[in-house]
């Protein structure tokens, strides 16, 4: 892994001929990949060179040539590369035909999905803490890459661009500046009557970013609460600083089978009250693979009991979509809890051996769906998110 891994980095462009040579990825884990997007078609209304895979290589040349690039450090070189690379990846299984024309909806959020999977899993790109924020900027990038093109198209742009940028909280090296980068390389990387005007949005994207200091960071908000606040919606000014009413912490464990959750909470917070999704179904003589409904149930009517105490505890559980996440979220909030999202992860390697290990281990076929449909926790999802590598 780890060389192929050095093998693919050594593709990004760099002084002092800033040029890639494709040839060397042929042969290549991506190859099946790039086979795909030579196959999969675009829109010709925005896309007249055709095929993803054309447009791909053109997206990179244009990368490789723009100054705001080549003055980029090495490493955030190598991230914004890797993103174009794979930016369209998710128009292969996303691309269908609906009234005669050709569409791709939620390729970005898909692809996005797809490179954590192919980073992860076959480059061996998690571990340690660098690891898990290089592979995150990489996807970050790839999930908001059409924002600044379509930034004057969202209902609240100023709210977007807070929420987007907030997760360079998690990411350090995630900032609108990148996004804007690759946005522009990805409109100039393709044949369109409108290119100028769509550069010029991204353009107006990264200026309004700056006007409102979020263009190479987060927004310091005054605090976590009223950052959640802001960016969950609420009505208020950014910059104000919002009375804290909450009565205490819930911990919301979000992590693969075999992260190593039950030993980290045991180590750094033995001290609260726990629910364990696992052993309700261990009590109650349920499946990993069968109904999960009354596991659910017992969870949260135990969940509500704490609340309704304000007694800080513990919801251990995978969690590793948004939309499971936030309806546990909200049950807490709905009880006047403060929500602190915590992600764990190791290496791939040591994840299927760990999960090997465990007295009731999850078949490996299912770790890997479940690797395919994670979605790290952003960071305005709760009050306090945090990454970790154990």
């Amino acid at each position: 892994m780890k060389r192929e891994w050095a093998k693919l980095l050594s593709l990004t462009p760099g002084p002092p001929d800033w040029r890639m040579d494709w040839d060397d990825l042929h042969g290549s884990r991506l190859q099946p990949y790039f086979t795909k997007m030579s196959e999969t078609e675009q829109n010709p209304a925005w896309h007249g060179e055709g095929d993803v895979w054309s447009h791909t290589r053109m997206v990179c040349g244009e990368l490789a040539a723009m100054p705001s690039y080549r003055s980029l450090p090495e490493k955030q070189r190598q991230e914004v590369f890797l993103a174009a690379l794979l930016h369209d990846i998710g128009k292969i299984p996303c691309t269908r035909l609906e009234e005669g024309r050709l569409i791709s909806p939620n390729h970005t959020a898909v692809g996005a999905r797809m490179a954590r999977e192919i980073l992860r899993v076959w480059y061996g790109l998690g571990g340690t803490g660098e690891q898990l924020e290089f592979r995150e900027t990489i996807c970050n990038l790839i999930r908001y890459h059409s924002v600044p093109t379509h930034i004057l198209d969202q209902p609240d742009p100023k709210r977007k661009l807070f929420q987007v940028a907030s997760d360079g909280e998690l990411a350090g090296d995630f900032s609108i500046a990148l996004l804007c980068i690759l946005g522009e390389a990805d409109v100039r990387g393709r044949i369109y009557k409108n290119v100028e005007d769509s550069a010029g949005m991204v353009r107006l994207c990264a200026e309004f970013a700056e006007e409102l200091t979020c263009l190479d960071g987060p927004f310091l908000f005054s605090d976590p609460y009223t950052e959640y606040a802001y960016l969950s919606g609420r009505n208020i000014v950014p910059g104000q600083e919002l009375y804290d009413d909450t009565w205490g912490e819930v911990l919301l464990m979000s992590g693969l089978p075999g992260t190593g959750k039950d030993t980290w909470i045991l180590e750094h917070h033995g001290d609260l009250p726990m629910i364990s999704l696992d052993r309700i179904r261990k009590e109650m003589h349920i499946s990993p693979l069968d109904n999960q409904g009354p596991v659910a149930a017992q969870a949260r009517e135990t969940a509500k009991e704490y609340l309704r105490k304000k007694q800080p505890f513990i919801w251990n559980a995978t969690s590793l979509t948004p939309s499971l996440r936030e309806k546990q979220i909200r049950l807490f909030h709905n009880y006047g809890a403060s929500v602190h999202v915590i992600y764990l992860e190791t290496g791939w390697e040591e994840q299927l051996c760990r999960n090997q290990n465990r007295t009731e281990s999850v078949p490996e076929q299912a770790i890997f769906q479940m690797q395919r449909n994670l979605v790290l926790p952003e960071r305005f999802e709760a009050e306090k998110v945090t990454w970790l590598s154990i």
